[in-house]
């Protein structure tokens, strides 16, 4: 599967505080990138650095098979649409107006304006001035806008703060409709649950460095769910284990954390040779949530 987006050992300082360290990020063609992180983890930075809005300290982005620098920027960007912070837009223009500046400075036809305005659903709402939209329809305009130019690449930076539930369902639909579609989508969002629902391959951020990249299977494999058992007694089965495994009693289980397959098998073993009546033993299920929170703040794989 071709590569549309490489970094290799991209960096970002700022005298002595280091953004971004050694970044090798890739981003496959034709899927919805999730690019999750804690607030102030770099995320922001990379999306401006991909896009050439901020200068690396070191190391270097190829876009397309091609490296992203001065000679190449005004081409790559013909390619590229972005929505980065908030939303563009000129509040005492229509979002036609709007649609209509972009079209002149990007010499786009009618056809390729109305395709933008249709793909984000805003037909009904494009003679209103922009200042009387919702975040919402804010945040469609934009889309709208960098997607005019039909690009074979677009950046999202949150494109679901401030909507509603609809809303984001909206946009949920509408990032997978441009994967479809053949439009590669590299998008950061907080709202895990939503990225866990449309990415097809995820990328995590932790005090700057990549600490996880690959499909949500690979996440899950690698990541290690806690163990439940369920006893008879789950009180004592805790108390023997307490010295060979970080365990505790949860709602009437014993709750083992950091188990491979083969000290799982030792420690159920350790317990029927006590007497203790093992009614069940399973991996607790795992949201995106929850492995993330494990990953970030136990730094990683």
């Amino acid at each position: 599967m071709a590569t549309i987006v490489a970094t290799e050992n991209l960096s970002k300082r700022y005298g002595k505080r280091t953004v971004v360290e050694d970044l090798n990020l890739y981003i496959p063609e034709g899927e919805i990138y999730g690019f999750l992180g804690p607030n102030g983890s770099g995320k922001s930075t990379t999306m401006k650095m991909l896009l050439s809005l901020v200068q690396p300290s070191s190391g270097g982005v190829e876009i397309m098979g091609k490296p992203m620098d001065r000679s190449t920027r005004r081409e790559h960007l013909g390619r590229i649409g972005s929505l980065i912070e908030s939303p563009p837009g000129y509040g005492h223009l229509t979002g036609r107006e709007n649609m209509r500046i972009i079209q002149r400075l990007l010499g786009l036809n009618d056809q390729q304006i109305e395709f933008a305005i249709a793909t984000v659903r805003m037909q009904g709402q494009m003679d209103k001035k922009v200042r009387n939209y919702s975040l919402g329809m804010k945040q469609r305009l934009g889309i709208a806008m960098a997607l005019a130019r039909e690009p074979k690449l677009l950046i999202l930076d949150e494109p679901t703060n401030g909507l509603d539930p609809a809303g984001i369902e909206e946009m949920r639909e509408l990032l997978r409709t441009l994967a479809d579609g053949g439009v590669t989508v590299m998008v950061s969002s907080h709202l895990l649950g939503e990225i866990d629902k449309s990415a097809t391959m995820l990328g995590i951020l932790s005090q700057g460095r990549m600490i996880f990249q690959g499909t949500r299977d690979e996440l899950f494999s690698a990541a290690t769910p806690d163990v439940l058992i369920r006893c008879d007694d789950p009180s004592r089965a805790s108390e023997l284990l307490a010295n060979s495994a970080d365990c505790r009693v949860d709602q009437g289980e014993v709750r083992v954390t950091e188990l491979s397959e083969r000290a799982t098998a030792g420690i159920i073993a350790a317990l029927v040779s006590e007497r203790i009546a093992i009614y069940e033993v399973r991996r607790d299920e795992q949201t995106l949530e929850q492995v993330f929170m494990g990953l970030t703040e136990g730094g990683g794989l």
